[in-house]
Parts: C-alpha cells; sequence; structure tokens
C-alpha cells in the first residue's frame, strides 16, 4: 500500500466522508466498482434499490459495505435519501455519490477530497470530460440553462451524478421528488440555501447505456424533468430571488456592493442601464402576477438588457407595494372608461374587485406600466449621467 494510498483512507476518515453507491441491476459492474471505491475507503453504504437480478449477492459478497436493501424499486432518488440518512446517523458529515455502471472512475476520489479541504461547505460537482451523442449534450445543454435560471449558476456538469454533498448541511431540506429528478432538486435547494457550487474535473467512461442516448427512456421521464425544472424555475423567481434580494437590502454593505455593481459598472452605458430599469418597473407593473420575473428575465436575455437590474426593478411589485399598484391602475384605468370607471377605496381593493372589474384594471395597469416605466428609465438616465461625472466612492 503506498503511502499515497494511506493518506486518501485517512482523510477519509478525518473529513467523515462515506462513499454511497446506489444500485439497481448491475450485477455486472458492481463487484469492480465496490472493489475500486474500498480501495481508498472502507466507508462505503450502498443501497439497492429493487434489483430483479443477482445484485443482492454481490453486495453481500463484501461484507466491508455497509448494505441496504429494498425489494421495490423506489427510484434513485429515494435510494438517496435514505442513504443520506444513514451517512448522518453513522456520524458522517459528507458523501460522495458514485455510479454502479462503471462510468465513474473511482480513482478521481481523491479530487474530491482534496477540493473538500478547501471548500467545507460546499456541493462539489464532478464535472465529466466525456464524449456525448447528440440527445445527451443537448439534455446537458438544457439542463444547464435551466440550472442558471434556477440559481444564477452556471455549472459545466449539472447532470453528473458524481458528487460530494454535505449531508450535515442537508438533513433540515425537504424535497417534492423521489425519482432520478432528486439530483437535480437538492443541487437546486442547495444553491438557494447559500450553499456553494463548485466542482472538479473527472474523468468517465461512456457506458453502453449512456451511450445509446437512453438516459430519458420514455415520455413520461422527460416530463417528469420537464415540470421539475418549471416548478423550480418559477419558485426561484417568484419566491427565492426576491427573498435574497429583501436579504441583501437588509445588509448595508452588500446593498451598496450591489447597487455598485448594478449602477456603476463602467462596461455598460448609462441608456442600457436606464433601460433596463424602465423594463423592470414596466415588468413589475404589468398584470401577469406569478410570472412576471421569469417573463421579465427571458425577455433581457432576447433583449440584452442588465438582467439583475431588469430583477431588481421589477420587485417594484413586492407584496406591500401590491395593493397600491393595483388601487393606481384602477384610478388610471378610470380614465379609459369614457365615464364608466368604477372607483374602488384602496382599504377594499380584493381579488373579486379585480375580478368584478377587469376591463378598468387591464386598461390601468398596462398604461401606469408603461407611464412608470418610462419616468423610472428617464430618472435613471439622468441620475446615472449625473453620478458618472463623479468619482464612485469607496465601499
Amino acid at each position: 500500500m503506498t503511502d499515497n494510498l494511506q493518506h486518501i483512507q485517512a482523510k477519509f476518515k478525518q473529513l467523515q466522508v462515506c462513499v454511497i453507491i446506489p444500485a439497481n441491476n448491475n450485477d455486472g459492474e458492481l463487484n469492480t466498482v465496490m472493489t475500486d471505491v474500498l480501495a481508498y475507503t472502507d466507508q462505503v453504504i450502498v443501497v439497492n434499490y429493487g434489483s430483479t437480478d443477482n445484485t443482492p449477492a454481490v453486495i453481500q459478497s463484501l461484507p466491508q459495505v455497509q448494505y441496504v436493501n429494498y425489494s421495490q424499486n423506489t427510484g434513485k432518488g429515494q435510494a438517496l435519501r435514505k442513504a443520506f440518512d444513514l451517512a448522518s446517523e453513522g456520524g458522517y458529515q459528507y458523501a460522495i455519490t458514485i455510479n454502479p455502471d462503471g462510468q465513474h472512475i473511482a480513482a478521481d476520489l481523491p479530487a474530491f477530497i482534496e477540493k473538500l479541504e478547501h471548500e467545507r461547505a460546499a456541493l462539489i460537482v464532478g464535472s465529466r470530460n466525456k464524449q456525448q451523442p447528440a440527445l445527451s449534450s443537448l439534455i446537458d445543454k438544457l439542463s444547464g440553462f435551466c440550472f442558471w435560471l434556477q440559481t444564477g449558476i452556471k455549472c459545466p456538469d449539472v447532470q453528473s451524478g458524481y458528487r460530494l454533498y454535505p449531508v450535515h448541511l442537508l438533513n433540515n431540506s425537504k424535497y417534492i421528488t423521489g425519482n432520478n429528478n432528486f439530483e437535480t432538486e437538492v443541487m437546486v435547494r442547495a444553491a438557494w440555501e447559500g450553499i456553494r457550487i463548485v466542482w472538479v474535473p473527472v474523468r468517465a467512461y461512456n457506458s453502453p447505456k449512456e451511450t445509446s442516448g437512453s438516459r430519458f427512456r420514455t415520455l413520461k421521464d422527460f416530463s417528469r424533468v420537464g415540470l421539475l425544472n418549471v416548478f423550480l424555475v418559477i419558485t426561484s423567481f417568484v419566491w427565492i430571488r426576491p427573498r435574497d434580494f429583501f436579504r441583501t437590502l437588509g445588509d448595508k454593505r452588500k446593498a451598496k456592493l450591489m447597487l455598485k455593481n448594478l449602477f456603476f459598472n463602467p462596461a455598460e452605458s448609462p441608456g442600457l442601464k436606464a433601460a433596463s430599469v424602465a423594463f423592470g418597473v414596466f415588468m413589475g407593473i404589468i398584470p401577469i402576477w406569478g410570472f412576471q420575473s421569469l417573463v421579465a428575465i427571458s425577455l433581457a436575455i432576447v433583449f440584452r438588457l442588465n438582467k439583475a437590474i431588469v430583477i431588481t426593478a421589477a420587485h417594484i411589485s413586492f407584496p406591500p407595494m401590491i395593493p397600491v399598484i393595483i388601487f393606481m391602475s384602477y384610478k388610471t384605468g378610470g380614465l379609459w372608461m369614457g365615464g364608466k370607471e368604477v372607483d374602488i377605496p384602496l382599504d377594499k381593493i380584493s381579488l373579486k374587485s379585480i375580478g368584478e372589474h377587469m376591463e378598468q384594471y387591464l386598461y390601468g395597469s398596462i398604461s401606469l406600466a408603461v407611464i412608470a416605466g418610462i419616468s423610472a428609465g428617464l430618472l435613471a438616465f439622468a441620475l446615472l449621467k449625473l453620478f458618472r461625472r463623479k468619482p464612485v466612492p469607496a465601499l
């Protein structure tokens, strides 16, 4: 046994890291995978979920590993969630997940350990170097784009299952998926909780299943992925980003830094920034409640506006302001009603009043969005031109 291998084995124990292998009908490759992993650590948890082949016997042939068996196929997500619980109960702080089909190389385990020594509060993703068929490559690119929309983080390999999870930071997280989509959800929710997402380069073997592009074998699989990503994108723009925005405002230093980065970036012209403000305010008032941020960021990408400024300005419709915006929309809409306008007091604004006088509300909200957007854009342009002549104070 080399000194380097002994060093890695000691690090697994010192850092309280285990390896999790979720297995389902992998009797052909599993023995090799487990043997390779055991060369680096004996802190191994294997979860068999519904295998109908010889997988249970293969696992039991190596008594060094901790073994959990489900007679029914509970799905990979449920298997991982159970394994995380077992890891926490066993006193482990971190868990590295590795696929049982041989596509992940156990010799890359030291790379995760080395990264962990510098990133103790991060979820570490193994970024693969493999060549992929066109379908798999397209799915990976779409997944990466969705992850960026959901978290604002650009990750080179969102679909990689070779990861190190900080299980001690995930104990209180709630999830809605239990199938293969769990790996997507857990990474997004980790980012939402402020856990850093970092990556290390790893090698990968193209297994026959991966090469054939069969990751999504049915329309049902693909639909699940699509629905989960839609849910996570909407949740991000409706709840997570507004939450983070107000948290930032509560931290004076972060608020100053945000404003400096948004408005005093010399690489962007005052006109572009002002247009971003105007568009953000417009989108914050336009009557598509629940989808304003999602539509705003999508159109900001199309129009090449400053996305951060657009989203910040769109928060004009934060909850305390919503009744005021609706009230002003009714007042503005009355100008279009030709004497048929309805005057509703601010304290009487409700969903019922919106439904009963929808025409006046729609006319008014669209008009108010245009007026407020143009006004905010002009004001922002004037202020940006004014402050551009002055040096930006140091924080």
